[in-house]
């Protein structure tokens, strides 16, 4: 397997966390997002959507991020993305769809970019911008966890794919400085996933594209 991502995408971030917490050994290929190399012919030409990130596998190139985990939890189930009873499949995908479609959906770089240019918002306002959308969706998220009185993970004593959705969100919103403090169930569910080597792995700073990365 071939992952094509950036460092820094949240989709990309998603699909290591998910290749890694699946045991599947696959080989990082950096597509920079800054420089717009995933417009290039030779990416869109494989990938029409000329998204991030993409995966090789089994003879063809998927994208789109969710379908993505999807096709991850279908063909490799062990562990499972997802539990087994109806109705904590249903919460699972009602928190992390939410963070999928409302938050990523208007935050995306494409989005942020088109607010500077052309229509010449500055960046403090697209900071702005960016938190609005945050606390829009993840309020609701943090009440939904303490309805359900959530422990170190959302279902059981392991990460899914709330998780897997939750985590990098998380990290988005650090980086434009969103105040977290009072998340507390999102924020233990975070130091927990944070605490194991599938995420310590996935993370941005420990990819090779990385200003962050440390020597080895």
């Amino acid at each position: 397997m071939r992952l094509f991502g950036y460092f820094r995408s949240s989709t990309s971030y998603r699909l290591r966390i998910a290749l890694n917490l699946k045991g599947l050994a696959f080989e990082n290929v950096p597509v920079n997002l800054v420089t717009a190399e995933n417009k290039d012919a030779a990416f869109t030409s494989r990938n029409p959507f000329g998204s991030l990130p993409m995966l090789e596998a089994d003879g063809r190139d998927r994208a789109q991020s969710m379908a993505l985990l999807e096709w991850l939890d279908e063909a490799y189930p062990d562990p499972a993305f997802l539990p087994a009873d109806i109705e904590a499949r249903y919460t699972v995908r009602e928190l992390a769809y939410g963070i999928a479609t409302e938050i990523h959906a208007v935050n995306n770089l494409p989005v942020l970019k088109y607010l500077k240019d052309p229509l010449g918002h500055t960046q403090d306002e697209i900071d702005v911008w960016y938190r609005t959308w945050l606390k829009r969706t993840l309020d609701p998220v943090e009440a939904r966890l303490a309805q359900l009185g959530t422990g170190d993970f959302l279902h059981g004593n392991a990460p899914g794919l709330f998780e897997i959705v939750l985590i990098p969100q998380l990290a988005n919103a650090r980086r434009f400085q969103y105040d977290l403090s009072a998340s507390p169930h999102m924020t233990r569910i975070e130091a927990a996933c944070l605490a194991l080597p599938a995420f310590i792995a996935a993370h941005p700073d420990n990819q090779d594209d990385s200003p962050e990365r440390k020597p080895e």
